[in-house]
């Protein structure tokens, strides 16, 4: 039986990951980069980095394909792009990002250590309004674990 650890570690050795610090590198070298957040709507209006796209993880592939309800023409169109994709800790993004890879992406990478990893490296991140978010929000936000029954029966 996988787990959702075990995936993980079975993708990593075939994607690209970037850290927050190579992320603004980036950034400062190149203009036509396509941030893919793929957190759940409420999160991504929580706080998100500026100018990403959210595509959330449950539709991705239909997002990145054409012809369908929840296509992103301009994702869609980024198979030759450098997109870097992702989440709140880079795991999902990993998962999401070798799925891109196998849907035809060269260039897609995750964001290694996810936005708590760009908010740590004290990058601003950006609510639903645009407006940049308090650190107070984003640690409340980054604090949250599991509930005791989440934790399963032999916790």
């Amino acid at each position: 039986m996988k787990t959702f650890k075990s995936l993980i570690e079975d993708v990593l050795p075939n994607i690209k990951e970037v850290f927050p610090w190579d992320l603004e590198e980036k950034f400062a070298a190149s203009e036509d980069i396509l941030l893919i957040d793929i957190t759940e709507a409420k999160e991504f209006n929580t706080l998100h980095i500026k100018n990403s796209i959210n595509v959330p993880r449950g539709v991705l592939e239909s997002g990145c394909d054409w012809g369908y309800e929840d296509t992103i023409p301009e994702l869609a169109a980024a198979r030759d792009r450098e997109v870097i994709v992702i989440c709140r800790s880079g795991n999902r993004s990993a998962l999401a990002a070798h799925t891109m890879q196998l849907m035809g992406y060269n260039h897609v990478s995750s964001l290694k250590t996810g936005l708590r990893g760009w908010f740590d490296y004290e990058q601003a991140l950006y609510d639903a309004n645009g407006e940049e978010v308090d650190e107070d929000v984003a640690d409340a936000y980054f604090s949250k674990g599991p509930r005791a029954e989440q934790m399963g029966p032999d916790a």
